[in-house]
């Protein structure tokens, strides 16, 4: 089930996976009732995406999430699948879930 929060970046990280080859991004927002980290996706599919959309995401920006919470290492947590701020919306997962980067390239 899709879940919307809005809030303020209070992080913005770049998280090495030893499974991966590739640095995964995640944000801390602070809403109004929680702060809840925010996993994003990839480095290099998310900042193809702000460099595309010309789009700037950093601290104290203030930002709707869409997406699916979960339990991450025991701790909620929401997985996006659409970033906005503003007038812009960063894409990141289908209405099912599944990454975009994951269907070659197709957005």
């Amino acid at each position: 089930m899709k879940i919307g929060v809005k809030g303020t970046i209070i992080s913005v990280d770049r998280i090495a996976s030893n499974q991966r080859m590739y640095c995964g991004i995640h944000l801390i927002v602070k809403t109004n009732n929680e702060t809840i980290p925010v996993h994003l996706g990839p480095e290099w599919y998310f900042d193809d995406c702000l460099i595309n959309q010309d789009i700037e995401i950093a601290v104290n920006d203030k930002i709707e999430i869409i997406g699916s919470r979960i339990s991450y290492d025991g701790k909620p947590a929401i997985v996006a699948a659409e970033v906005k701020k503003g007038d812009k919306t960063i894409a990141l997962r289908d209405e099912i879930g599944v990454p975009f980067w994951s269907l070659g390239g197709r957005r």
